[in-house]
């Protein structure tokens, strides 16, 4: 059999480790070897170089108070071992040491090694009085420049023990009026991939200080678009806006605060004196001001999100409703435990302020510029644009369901929001016209160098669209008779297959060979140069010397 004293030696030296141990077994001396995985929970106990120290507030240590007696009566009544309390007990007998400690006993056991770390002591406490937020590292170097030569990790965890605890804050319970006060807060539900876009989803939470009636809707961002149209979904859901509404210090509500000097955003403040009432931050880092909201999004995480399928964000928010309006409305108020949130906001319901017959305009707005394609880039998408339009800086006008670009007053194009991402959304009449467009331009081009080197082409043509030739492929096969013969060679040859009626450029392609071949000369050879030399050989126009002559009479003529 293992020795019990050896092994809860061993455990009192190597709790919250994994480890092999060594164990001595039976009289004949053989030994064994045991791989135990321990991780206790009273890993404070000893912490305080080798002091017990309890940490009352700690939830995995604490006991029920009538173990507690019964582990006090059973050693101080009974005189029993504290090993015996902890097998009749079933707790560890590190458990009974502690509550033995706490009880005001000394401590039971072998008398406490000197540790590398007493006379460090004195200073660490004097430190962490001086700065409670020093970190552990740090004063473990300050430490090592006064002489200690200990390891970090049993510092560490010296210091945890010896760390000043914050005192515990009391707060006062707030009660409002009904209709006076809501809280409003964002709060991150993980992610929704849209094909291949990963975007954040935002749950919208606003809540009535009295009734603690709750609005819910989700969006795919927290932008300040985003921002009002939550609220203007909770003053629709509850047919009236409460006077007052705190906020947290985010940029949608607050761009900058010294103490109590804010500088609330503009557009924040353009909205609420639409609807008439007062936003209201909260002290930096005081969530406790806006504790409903808080806890409203614990109960929406718990009571609603957790657990929850959909197919869409429509899906979601079409749930998100109809609990609000059902499950959430039918819990017990909390101020008022005799009834109902839905009775509750029943009373508060006509003490809301009226909404304005005129809803205010949410729509996101932000300035693109078309390149070169006729697309222009918005939320990670591309849109058409009419080709007219390119190279021009537009306006952007979008809400969740539409998106509308316009230059200037005018509307240029109108698409349906896409919210994946790398996808172009096109209008087929802006595609096709750019395509009819490049395609009469080729066309143009071709004619009209046709029409200056030649100008009988224009009569060919025209007589070979009447018998239905396909024009281009012969203004092509022209273009290329253009660059083997040259201009004047081509108008002859186009002016003799008119004569004989025979309107196609196979003819005229005869009818130069033939010149060539009573002239006796080789064939052209078609060169391919690159176009910077291509662009070397202009064709200079031929200039009147009329006007030289009369400037050198005017040079002559006496004054």
């Amino acid at each position: 059999m293992l020795c019990w004293p050896r092994i809860r030696w061993w455990w009192s030296r190597n709790n919250r480790r994994w480890t092999v141990g060594r164990l001595h077994a039976g009289s004949d001396g053989a030994a064994c070897v045991v791989v135990v995985a321990v991780q206790t929970m009273y890993g404070r106990a000893f912490c305080s170089a080798g002091s017990i120290e309890a940490d009352e507030e700690d939830p995995i240590m604490t006991i029920p108070p009538e173990l507690e007696a019964q582990i006090l009566r059973y050693y101080h009544v009974e005189k029993w071992r504290i090993g015996t309390i902890g097998r009749q007990l079933r707790v560890h007998p590190e458990t009974v040491a502690r509550v033995l400690a706490q009880a005001g006993l000394p401590r039971i056991g072998p008398p406490r090694r000197p540790s590398k770390i007493d006379p460090y002591l004195p200073f660490i406490r004097e430190m962490l009085a001086k700065f409670p937020t020093l970190t552990a590292s740090r004063l473990h170097a300050m430490a090592c420049e006064r002489g200690y030569r200990g390891g970090p990790s049993r510092f560490r965890a010296v210091i945890a023990c010896h760390r000043p605890r914050p005192k515990a804050e009391a707060y006062l319970r707030l009660r409002t009026l009904p209709g006076e006060e809501a809280q409003c807060d964002w709060a991150h539900f993980g992610h929704l991939v849209i094909g291949r876009a990963r975007r954040p989803l935002m749950g919208f939470v606003l809540v009535l200080s009295f009734s603690r009636q709750i609005f819910l809707r989700f969006f795919l961002d927290a932008r300040m678009e985003n921002f009002l149209r939550g609220h203007l979904g909770a003053f629709a859901a509850w047919n009236g806006i409460p006077r007052v509404i705190l906020y947290d210090n985010l940029r949608s509500v607050v761009l900058e605060r010294q103490g109590e000097a804010i500088c609330f955003n503009p557009a924040l403040l353009d909205f609420a004196g639409h609807y008439r009432y007062e936003p209201r931050p909260v002290a930096v880092a005081r969530g406790n001001e806006k504790g409903r909201v808080e806890r409203a999004i614990r109960f929406v995480r718990d009571a609603f999100f957790a657990a929850r399928t959909f197919t869409d964000l429509d899906d979601l928010n079409a749930q998100a409703e109809a609990w609000c309006r059902d499950q959430a409305a039918d819990r017990r108020c909390p101020e008022d435990h005799t009834r109902s949130v839905a009775e509750v906001f029943a009373e508060e319901a006509p003490r809301l302020l009226k909404q304005p017959d005129n809803p205010y305009p949410v729509v996101e707005r932000v300035a693109v510029k078309a390149g070169k394609t006729p697309y222009v880039r918005f939320d990670q998408n591309d849109y058409s644009v009419p080709h007219t339009h390119v190279r021009h800086t537009l306006t952007v006008l979008a809400d969740p369901d539409r998106l509308r670009i316009i230059d200037g007053q005018a509307i240029v194009a109108s698409h349906p929001r896409c919210f994946d991402k790398g996808q172009q959304i096109e209008d087929p009449a802006h595609v096709q016209a750019l395509v009819a467009l490049k395609r009469r331009a080729r066309r143009h081009r071709a004619t009209d160098r046709l029409a200056q080197a030649a100008p009988a082409s224009q009569i060919l043509l025209v007589r070979a669209a009447e018998r239905g030739a396909n024009l281009g492929s012969i203004t092509a096969s022209l273009v290329l008779l253009l660059e083997r013969y040259g201009a004047s060679q081509l108008d002859a040859a186009i002016t003799e297959v008119l004569e004989r009626d025979v309107p196609h450029s196979n003819a005229v392609r005869m009818a130069l060979e033939r010149r060539r071949d009573d002239r006796q000369q080789a064939p052209p050879v078609a060169l391919i140069l690159p176009a910077h030399v291509q662009a070397r050989d202009k064709a200079v126009r031929e200039h009147s010397l009329e006007i030289y002559d009369q400037l050198k009479k005017v040079g002559h003529e006496e004054p």
